[in-house]
């Protein structure tokens, strides 16, 4: 899988409102993904940052395309646990946030993962720790 391949998937497999984050694929090696995910007025809550709802649903996906370079595609697969820690707000005028997703462990039918989320300036916002099963 190679970005163009990975951004392809975003626009084929993933809900139309998952798609309306607008994320693209920065890059990709086997087990690791990064995105840069827009902020937009439309994800940014009333106290002016950007919402966590926003940033579970870029680590999500951000996961699943992780598992695609392990796996050399799309395979299906579903969320069993996401837990996320927001450590640091991402101001509603930052432009984008990096979201970096990491394969920690994969065996035959349950993966582990990692994401981290950076704001612009490479402060970590949010870090979340992932388990997937794949079907």
């Amino acid at each position: 899988m190679d970005i163009g391949g990975l951004q392809a998937a975003l626009a084929e497999l993933f809900a139309p409102w998952v798609r309306e984050l607008d994320l693209r694929v920065t890059a990709c090696e086997p087990g690791s993904v990064t995105l840069q995910l827009p902020v937009t007025p439309h994800h940014v809550h009333g106290g002016g940052v950007l919402c966590g709802q926003t940033l579970m649903a870029a680590a999500d996906t951000a996961m699943v395309l992780a598992v695609m370079t392990k796996l050399g595609g799309f395979q299906p697969m579903t969320t069993v646990q996401l837990q996320t820690s927001f450590l640091r707000a991402v101001p509603g005028d930052a432009g984008h946030a990096q979201v970096v997703a990491r394969v920690l462990k994969m065996g035959r039918s349950l993966v582990f993962g990692s994401i981290d989320i950076h704001t612009p300036d490479g402060q970590l916002a949010a870090q979340a720790a992932t388990t997937y099963a794949l079907l």
